[in-house]
């Protein structure tokens, strides 16, 4: 059994990572292609159009009725999962993943349980640790594991988490790896690995492309973790342990520990900026009082209104302060997972 089927997940800084990969791709690659990249789900991508000036062999965006073509490479539009089902690659909105919609780890994962060890997963240029888990997934069917240099991609979070916690069978530059792809397609994979279809990795499969018998369970694997989902406000249920500790909630949205992490962390800032606000609308609406107090001659209400005012200026500097403070504290402030600007623009 050949390997035919190469998935290729990005994010921050992903867009001339994979049209370095692509461009050393042979035009003859005896595979289909299939990638990601965590883009805003508003508006438009031309993330094919950017790819397909560099590659060999064609480029087009998926539309929810592809099958796996050898020889070509079918691009995630913003707002769907890209997920494989039964030979075929179908378009979702199921729940996000890591706050993602693509998810890069929704296709690893799916086409792990279709392909099995017919699957090579690469990982590029990206924060935080999206992709670990749909990694791990591979790995556990018998596909082959790629990672970009963390020296090399610009932001270095993603492919560092599958190095770290997955292991790869090879790590190099974005342009080593399209060529080192060409000659590990022709490799035979792990059949007996391929096999394993666990029930977990049928929900989470399930989950991403809106199976109905999925998203209806009554059973959850794992166990309350007492957090709540940053998306729906529902139960997380705790999957897995150590670094690879994951999250999921009832109605599918997965977090990894670390994403997790960094959504509270921007719930909390978003959270202080409001107390900001609220305290100086506060601090305004009682000088406005105490305005109209004096002219009035009303003192005792002056005061009583000045005083207030003040006590509300005073909070809203201390929360100020904090927002500061925080910047310089939160380990994950440089690895936030969202994609600029240059990375959905046509880029010449």
């Amino acid at each position: 059994m050949t390997r035919d089927v190469i998935v290729v997940g990005a994010s921050a800084g992903g867009v001339e990572s994979l049209r370095t990969f692509l461009a050393e791709i042979p035009a003859d690659l005896p595979a289909a292609v299939l990638v990601v990249l965590h883009l805003p789900s508003a508006g438009s991508s031309m993330l094919p159009s950017i790819l397909h000036r560099v590659s060999t062999i064609p480029v087009s965006a998926a539309t929810g009725h592809d099958s796996l073509r050898r020889g070509h490479v079918l691009v995630a539009p913003p707002d769907y999962h890209l997920v494989v089902l039964d030979q075929h690659v179908v378009l979702s909105r199921g729940p996000r993943e890591n706050g993602h919609r693509p998810a890069v780890d929704a296709l690893f994962r799916s086409a792990a349980r279709t392909c099995g060890s017919r699957v090579i997963g690469v990982v590029l240029s990206g924060a935080l640790d999206d992709g670990t888990a749909g990694m791990l997934t591979i790995r556990q069917r018998g596909g082959l594991v790629l990672a970009q240099d963390p020296l090399e991609a610009p932001y270095p979070g993603m492919p560092k988490s599958v190095i770290d916690h997955v292991g790869a069978d090879h790590v190099g530059s974005a342009a080593d790896l399209g060529r080192l792809v060409a000659e590990l397609v022709r490799e035979g994979g792990d059949d007996e690995a391929a096999a394993m279809s666990p029930e977990l990795l049928e929900m989470e499969v399930g989950m991403a492309a809106l199976d109905d018998t999925a998203m209806s369970r009554r059973d959850w694997p794992g166990d309350r973790s007492g957090f709540s989902c940053p998306d729906c406000d529902g139960t997380l249920f705790a999957i897995g342990d150590g670094e690879l500790l994951r999250y999921r909630c009832r109605v599918g949205h997965a977090w990894s520990a670390r994403a997790l992490s960094a959504e509270q962390s921007q719930t909390v800032d978003r959270a202080l900026w409001m107390a900001v606000r609220s305290l100086e609308e506060r601090a305004a609406l009682n000088r406005q009082l105490a305005e109209r107090a004096e002219e009035r001659g009303n003192i005792l209400s002056l005061n009583r209104y000045l005083e207030r005012a003040a006590e509300a200026t005073g909070s809203a500097a201390v929360v100020r302060r904090l927002l500061t403070e925080s910047l310089t504290s939160d380990d994950d402030a440089d690895e936030v997972s969202t994609v600029g600007e240059e990375d959905h623009v046509d880029q010449r």
